[in-house]
């Protein structure tokens, strides 16, 4: 009997006639295998994060959930396997009671391991990378049912190409991720304007591990966020202190304001100026407790990864347009940056980028303000982040990376009968 389905935005609803929980690999590979026989598709879902339709589909939907937890930890080779349904929240905890830590992430923990590689899910630091490059291996479930094991010495084309696959590839079971011994980050956020952050951005990325800012619509301000390595003693957030300026006022109060402004947008420009314009904190923690903050208050996003020395002028276009057009605004434009790397479909392969995204609160029209930044970004080379809303084709998506035909090929290698298609990959893919 067919269920129906919707992601954690909402904005993406499927009636898939099964939904399928496998406790185990070869559970999978039966599920895919009675799939192909009988021409149904497989799509395969994580937490529902994305903001695109990948998941989609009226064929058999395969829930990974239970594919979980750390396999193996090889501490020479500083590499811990997983399944690929343990979300990275989980993962976080499971690696700091081993001493471990991810070198980088988002600022979301939701997502599964899977999920965020395939998308080409990433955090911010000039030197460092997105977490699909941090993929040392990996195991998938093929379109005819077949097991594959992909490393650096066994299908190390595979390895190359699935780091990022949207899914399209097959049903990644398993990952073996690169990972350091954990660390603490002191972060300083402070505020700034806008145009000092834009005139001063390659000092201000350079000069931290991690540097991300947010500019407020409606104002000259940015908020920003530092984040460096460090030896020093915790200094968290004391308890009281962090759930007011963590959880109540960057999602209960932030969420009060968004709801005023649904209401009555005329409102938004002035509840835009109840965001912080002034003060700074400054404290220490894990990690991981730093890169990813709890995300309470839902929304609409679109990102997109330029080449990082368009973004002064990129950004300053969007500001134009958003006062030309008269949009009105409630969340914050967010940008971060991204070493090169050397995944196909990574949105930083071969370049250094910086990235803008944007973000419309849930149950509000985003379809304009999206359609113009987008128009805006095409100008900048820009790449869309695989799982969040864009409106790019195969035609168009295939000039933008170099090797768009390799993973072509090996789509047509491992899935020729495109069981794991659905309306998304045939709009990216063909």
């Amino acid at each position: 009997m067919a269920k129906r389905w919707k992601n954690w935005a909402g904005n993406v609803v499927a009636t898939p006639m099964a939904i399928e929980r496998p406790s185990s690999e070869a559970a999978v590979a039966q599920i895919v295998t009675q799939a192909a026989n009988q021409n149904h598709s497989v799509r395969v879902v994580g937490s529902g994060h994305s903001f695109t339709p990948a998941v989609a589909t009226s064929g058999v939907l395969v829930d990974i959930a239970a594919l979980s937890g750390i396999r193996a930890i090889d501490r020479a080779a500083g590499t811990v396997t997983v399944g690929a349904g343990t979300t990275l929240n989980d993962l976080n905890r499971l690696l700091d009671a081993e001493g471990l830590a991810m070198p980088n992430l988002g600022d979301i923990a939701y997502q599964t391991v899977a999920g965020a590689i395939s998308t080409s899910t990433h955090g911010t630091g000039y030197r460092l990378t997105g977490l699909a490059a941090q993929v040392a291996g990996l195991r998938l479930v093929t379109g005819d049912g077949k097991i594959l094991s992909a490393t650096a010495s066994e299908n190390s084309d595979v390895l190359d190409v699935a780091r990022v696959s949207v899914g399209a590839l097959g049903v990644i079971t398993e990952c073996t991720l690169k990972v350091v011994n954990s660390f603490a980050l002191r972060a300083h956020e402070m505020p700034m304007k806008l145009d000092d952050v834009l005139n001063n951005i390659d000092e201000l990325k350079t000069a931290n591990d991690h540097f991300e800012f947010f500019w407020i619509p409606h104002t000259k301000w940015a908020l920003t966020k530092r984040n460096n390595r460090t030896s020093d003693a915790l200094q968290p957030l004391p308890p009281v202190k962090g759930w007011i300026e963590k959880t109540f006022m960057e999602n209960y109060a932030f969420g009060a304001l968004c709801r005023i402004g649904r209401m009555r947008p005329s409102l938004i420009p002035r509840l835009a100026t109840a965001l912080p314009s002034s003060g700074s904190r400054t404290y220490v923690d894990k990690s991981f407790k730093i890169f990813a903050s709890p995300r309470l208050v839902r929304f609409y996003e679109m990102e997109h990864a330029i080449p990082s020395d368009g973004l002064p002028a990129a950004l300053r276009d969007i500001k134009e347009m958003i006062e030309r057009k008269g949009y009105l605004l409630n969340f914050p434009v967010e940008v971060r940056f991204t070493a090169a790397d050397d995944v196909p479909l990574s949105t930083s392969y071969g370049r250094e980028s910086a990235y803008i995204a944007v973000h419309v609160y849930q149950g509000m029209e985003y379809g304009p303000f999206f359609r113009d930044v987008e128009d805006i970004l095409r100008q900048y080379d820009s790449r869309p982040h695989w799982g969040k809303i864009h409106h790019r084709e195969k035609d168009e998506l295939s000039t933008l990376y170099p090797r768009f035909s390799d993973f072509l090929d090996m789509r047509n290698r491992l899935d020729p009968a495109r069981v794991f298609a659905n309306d998304y990959t045939r709009q990216i893919f063909g």
